[in-house]
């Protein structure tokens, strides 16, 4: 069991930027793929971007080309740099393995992308 704890959100204005952070309770090197979700409002969750291990991260449309994901296995940490941030990218956001696993979902952080 881990539990994930996501920081970092806040309003922004359109074309601004954000880092996210997800603080792992125990070690992350034991999950293979981690990655960042989202949940826009009235939406379903979608994934973002994913990293595994020791690989090239993957980006969904949604993130490709503004969106930097990253982890770091000493700290327990994964992070989400957002670039040129849009109103659509208004969402709760949440880290989680990949595939998601229902028992890892944390509470997430809000990004507010609004002039």
């Amino acid at each position: 069991q881990v539990q994930f704890v996501e920081s970092g959100g806040g309003l922004v204005q359109p074309g601004g930027s954000l880092r996210l952070s997800c603080a792992a309770s125990r070690s992350i090197f034991r999950f293979n793929i981690l990655g960042w979700y989202r949940q826009p409002p009235g939406k379903e969750r979608e994934l973002v971007a994913s990293r595994s291990r020791g690989g090239d991260p993957t980006y969904t449309d949604s993130g490709k080309g503004r969106f930097i994901i990253s982890r770091d296995n000493i700290k327990n940490m994964l992070y989400l740099e957002m670039n040129g941030l849009k109103p659509e990218d208004t969402a709760l956001y949440y880290c989680n393995v990949y595939p998601a696993n229902e028992n890892y979902w944390g509470q997430g952080t809000q990004v507010t992308v609004s002039s």
